[in-house]
């Protein structure tokens, strides 16, 4: 479902469902910002840190982490009375990578969230939707006590494309991540109407 009219209860009011990834390394703050955003209670698929799977993931930079996504995270917004999104979290393992296949169908569109202490751990995210040509933006989670860096830097670091977006964020804020969630719809309208400029 990546773009649908519902009716919503059996009434008159009709709206569209987008479906949105949320993408990006172990630990970079995806489970936050479906939680800060939603507006429904976020459904969470977050199991302890075991000491086999500390053998197994990196938890550098992230040294308190003690759970971590095995599945997805799921949450739901309303940007107006007739759009709605429906917001499908990535876990950032590795060895769950197999779930992405089947959160990106009907997907349209994805935000790779980054931690610039650790953008190296976004370069996976970027080269998927690449690959599989679902538009996204590039969000970055200003971590406290964390440098910040200029977005054009950033932009250069990670070879993405001038016309992408990349802005900065905070994951724990309402406000913050609905700013996010807006950039990636609005930069995948311009992709579209691009996309039939050149068709027409």
């Amino acid at each position: 479902m990546d773009y649908g009219v519902s009716d919503a209860g059996g009434g008159n009011h009709q709206y569209r469902a987008i479906k949105i990834l949320l993408a990006g390394g172990f630990g970079v703050g995806k489970t936050t910002l479906v939680g800060a955003v939603s507006e429904i209670r976020p459904l969470r698929t977050e199991e302890l840190l075991t000491e086999g799977s500390l053998r197994t993931d990196s938890t550098v930079g992230v040294e308190g982490k003690t759970t971590t996504t095995v599945a997805m995270d799921f949450g739901r917004i309303s940007l107006r009375s007739d759009l709605v999104l429906y917001l499908f979290g990535t876990p950032g393992q590795q060895r769950f990578w197999f779930m992405w296949d089947e959160l990106a169908i009907g997907a349209l569109g994805a935000v790779v969230l980054a931690d610039t202490r650790r953008l190296a751990d976004s370069f996976p995210a970027i080269d998927y939707f690449e690959r599989r040509q679902i538009p996204f933006i590039v969000a970055l989670n200003c971590f406290d006590g964390a440098r910040r860096y200029d977005t054009e830097d950033v932009r250069m670091a990670l070879d993405l494309e001038p016309d992408l977006p990349v802005i900065m964020c905070d994951a724990r804020s309402k406000e913050s991540a609905k700013e996010v969630l807006i950039s990636l719809v609005e930069h995948v309208l311009m992709a579209a109407d691009e996309s039939l400029s050149g068709i027409a």
